[in-house]
């Protein structure tokens, strides 16, 4: 399209839609309602809130001197009335294509508004070629957004189930005790690191126990987390004590030359909370015991 002509198809849609915005808006809405599959979408009020808020920020930028093909993505307006429908159907969990299809069914509601203000063929095919590249860059706007804020909303979900599988409990006076199941990895790790120091902070405890019974392997890269727990657990001034060091771990460690002598290991939970017991027994004693007059 040359130069001119685009200016000129730029008038014909911007004056088209300027005066029949609220029509283009009840259009999308139905569109969407007819484009739906049962039982699913998002409500009609909310499709109409997305629907003004979208159709005032095109008309915004098509009125601006962005050139049509930076309007969506340097617009603040519509760049964020693209992005907020995008991130609110992310978060209602419709899929990436309907959402796309729902950007692109605009297309259709601006091109009738078109039809309405002229019956020229040539300007009909200028203002549909402006049309589609200025939707085709909304939708793929609305796609790169959709498929972030998913991952976002994946990956804060897999940090809460780290979280729920990665308990910290109180198992007695200053102990605290931490039940690993599982494989032990690195984000699983930061994790466990993260919860417990803020326990020991929180709850004033001297000593910490890991508890690796349900851990089935542990090789070199999970001797190294556990060592990298034990050392922060060190810094916060509390002592850290794994247990569960079945003999099939003892040997793997043994023959791997994992050296974990620098920490405190028992091999049941039982063993490590009885020392974890005498550990703290002064201290207990000491802050039970009555003042002296």
């Amino acid at each position: 399209m040359r130069s001119s002509d685009e200016v000129a198809a730029r008038k014909r849609v911007v004056g088209a839609v300027r005066g029949r915005a609220e029509t283009i808006a009840d259009r999308w809405v139905q569109l969407q309602v007819q484009q739906a599959a049962p039982g699913t979408g998002v409500r009609e009020s909310e499709l109409r809130e997305e629907a003004d808020a979208l159709v005032a920020a095109l008309v915004d930028g098509l009125g601006s001197a962005l050139p049509v093909d930076r309007i969506v993505n340097a617009h603040a307006g519509l760049n964020r009335a693209v992005t907020e429908l995008s991130l609110r159907r992310a978060r209602g969990g419709e899929s990436p294509t309907a959402t796309s299809l729902a950007v692109l069914a605009l297309k259709e509601a601006l091109l009738e508004a078109v039809q309405e203000s002229t019956q020229d063929n040539g300007d009909l095919f200028s203002a549909a070629l402006l049309i589609n590249r200025l939707l085709d860059a909304a939708g793929a706007l609305s796609f790169d957004t959709y498929v972030e804020g998913r991952e976002e909303i994946i990956r804060r979900q897999s940090r809460q189930l780290l979280g729920l599988s990665t308990p910290v409990v109180r198992l007695w006076r200053q102990v605290l005790g931490v039940p690993l199941i599982g494989t032990l990895d690195t984000a699983r790790t930061q994790v466990v690191m993260e919860n417990l120091l803020q326990a020991v902070q929180d709850q004033e405890a001297t000593v910490a126990i890991i508890d690796i019974t349900g851990v089935p392997t542990v090789d070199t890269a999970v001797a190294h987390h556990l060592m990298q727990t034990v050392n922060a657990v060190r810094l916060m001034g509390a002592d850290c004590i794994i247990s569960g060091i079945r003999p099939p771990i003892a040997q793997t460690v043994a023959q791997l030359g994992i050296d974990l002598s620098t920490i405190m290991t028992r091999a049941t939970l039982a063993d490590a909370l009885s020392e974890a017991i005498r550990l703290t027994a002064g201290s207990v004693v000491r802050s039970d015991a009555p003042a002296s007059r």
